[in-house]
Parts: C-alpha cells; sequence; structure tokens
C-alpha cells in the first residue's frame, strides 16, 4: 500500500435501526463519545433521526439514530417509525440492533422479528448487533447468534454491551473497514449534525421523561422559541412544554411550581455544560389539546407530517 493510499479518508453512513428502547441512543453516545442523543428507560423516547459522527483512524462514520420500529398506532407513532424506515433506506449500511436479554430460546422479541421480516421483504443486507450480552442468558444467547446469525439477510454478527463500551470498539473498526474511500463531510470536532435549539429542548424533554411517570411523557413535546446570546457570554434560552390538557400542566408544574423547578434546574446544568458557558433557562408549560395532529409541531421535532 502506498504512503497516500494509507493516507486516504473514508466517509460513509449508517444507519442504527431497531425496536423501541433496545439501546440505540446509548449504542451511538457510546461510538461518538459524547453524549449527543437523549436517553431514558422508557420506550420511544427518540422522536426523529439523530446523526452522530465518529472517527475511527482515519474512516469519518455518520450515524443515523432513528426511532424505535413498531406497530404504529397513533399519527405520531407513523411519523417515528416512517422517519426510522426513511433513515434506513438512506444509508450505505443498516446496524439492526436487538435487546438480547428479551430473546427467549433464540428467538428475537415480536418487534425485532417484524423488523427483520420487513429487511428480509425490502431485500436489505444489514449488519447485526446483539446488545445487552452481560444481561442475557448465555444459552439463549448463543442460540440466538446462531439462528439470525445463518440468515442470509445478516452479514456480520457482534455482540455488545452499548452502557459498558464491550463489543462497541470491535464493531466500529468493522464499519471504518467498510466505508469507501472518500472526503469527510464534517469537520474533525463535530460530533454532531443537530440544530443546537432542538439539542437543547430534546435535553429538557430527556429530564422530563425522567420525572414524570406513567404515559404523560408520550402526551408532550418541548420546544425552543427563544435563543438569546447576551453580551456576557452567556446565553438565554426560553422553552414551551406543550401538554394536551390542563390536568397535564398541573402534574408538570408540580405542587407550588415545584416539579418544573427542579426540571428546570437539572437541564439547565446540562445545558452549561454542553455549552460551556453560562445558561439562563425559562420553562413554560401550555396546553394544546390537538399538539399530535399540528403539522407544525413535526417540524419542529424534524418528523415529516403523516396523512
Amino acid at each position: 500500500m502506498t504512503e497516500a493510499a494509507a493516507q486516504a479518508t473514508r466517509c460513509g453512513f449508517a444507519a442504527i435501526i431497531g425496536a423501541p428502547n433496545v439501546g440505540k441512543s446509548t449504542l451511538l453516545n457510546m461510538l461518538v463519545g459524547s453524549k449527543v442523543a437523549i436517553v431514558t428507560p422508557k420506550v420511544q423516547t427518540t422522536r426523529s433521526r439523530i446523526v452522530g459522527i465518529a472517527l475511527v483512524g482515519r474512516a469519518q462514520i455518520v450515524f443515523v439514530d432513528t426511532p424505535g420500529i413498531f406497530a404504529p398506532r397513533k399519527r405520531l407513532d407513523r411519523a417515528m417509525v416512517q422517519a426510522a424506515w426513511s433513515g434506513a433506506e438512506g444509508a450505505d449500511y443498516v446496524l439492526l440492533l436487538i435487546d438480547a436479554a428479551r430473546a427467549r430460546g433464540g428467538v428475537p422479541d415480536a418487534d425485532s422479528a417484524a423488523i427483520i421480516a420487513a429487511l428480509e421483504e425490502r431485500g436489505r443486507k444489514a449488519i447485526l448487533v446483539l446488545n445487552k450480552v452481560d444481561k442475557a442468558r448465555r444459552g439463549d444467547l448463543l442460540k440466538l447468534a446462531d439462528t439470525l446469525g445463518g440468515k442470509d439477510l445478516f452479514s456480520r454478527v457482534f455482540m455488545i454491551s452499548a452502557l459498558t463500551g464491550d463489543g462497541v470498539s470491535d464493531l466500529a473498526a468493522h464499519l471504518a473497514g467498510l466505508v469507501p474511500e472518500g472526503p469527510w463531510l464534517y469537520p474533525e470536532d463535530q460530533v454532531a449534525e443537530v440544530p443546537l435549539r432542538q439539542l437543547a429542548a430534546e435535553i429538557t424533554r430527556e429530564k422530563l421523561f425522567l420525572a414524570l411517570h406513567q404515559e404523560l411523557p408520550y402526551a408532550l413535546t418541548v420546544e425552543t422559541e427563544k435563543w438569546q446570546e447576551r453580551r456576557d457570554g452567556s446565553v438565554r434560552i426560553e422553552q414551551v412544554i406543550f401538554v394536551q390538557r390542563n390536568s397535564q400542566k398541573a402534574i408538570v408544574l408540580g405542587k407550588g411550581g415545584r416539579q418544573i423547578k427542579d426540571i428546570g434546574a437539572t437541564a439547565r446544568r446540562e445545558l452549561a455544560e454542553l455549552l460551556d458557558r453560562k445558561v439562563h433557562l425559562f420553562l413554560f408549560v401550555k396546553v394544546r389539546a390537538g399538539w399530535p395532529d399540528d403539522p407544525e409541531r413535526y417540524r419542529e421535532m424534524g418528523l415529516e407530517f403523516p396523512k
């Protein structure tokens, strides 16, 4: 290999798809080496495509974290699933992430099995990534790898723990060898392609998901309405939390406004760390009964409005 060839840059796109809550965002953050996607224990946390950028040697890999794929019931569900498949179709490579701890007797969970069938129907090859291997039963894990690894659909099988990072470097190295030669699409120090206003809204939504329980997190959305750069170097951020009913607004606010104050303080600390400067964060809660059917809300989330 000539010295010029050895120094050639490489670049390509890889989409991470899978059922809800299998660890896609955790894997993206581990691959990129920075938090670019919010993570909560609740399913369907990711609502739109998040782009993370990783450098592995001379290879730049552009990862697309997609919403979980499941059987949609509502308009927002359909928009999320549509965004996930769109992300897969536009990528050079597809990583199908499966929660190995959910498998029993070598059989994946129902949502993952449906995704496998859809990939086969579309004729789309993928790399199989079995996640949470540290929590899986060894016998079930080996049988799952053997059963799925034998399918023509999958070019390779990796066993990882996205949370601890075990096996993730091997996956990244494999992808770095696959992506074609070509110029990098992003600066060397860029780790994500997410507007700061959107990322700030996502961070606040993460804190709401973690603080609130049951179904309420799915009934709300967060938008950054104002972003003001101040002369002292700090930034003033105003965000609106949209809910569908007055009773939900009361839950978000909490008794005496305590809940929203605590959520705001947690979000402000993370934003200040992310932006490396002082942040003045102001949260407002508004009731908008039909926001899940409002095209403008979908545009703010980076989703196409499904008919």
